[in-house]
């Protein structure tokens, strides 16, 4: 695994968090709640970009 596929993981981590903490409070904020999760499918996405690009190159 790469250095920026380990950071990548690893803040997608953090965001699940934040989105769990979040969604606990008595009074989740939707708002904040739309940006985590829009975040953590961006970091998704981009972790699987670059999981095709490995697999393509490397067989």
């Amino acid at each position: 695994m790469s250095d920026i596929t380990f950071r990548l993981m690893e803040r997608h981590q953090q965001i699940d968090e934040a989105l769990r903490a979040e969604r606990r409070r008595r009074w989740p904020d939707p708002l904040a709640i739309l940006r985590l999760t829009r975040a953590k499918l961006a970091l998704r996405q981009r972790l699987g970009r670059l999981m095709r690009r490995r697999i393509a190159l490397h067989g």
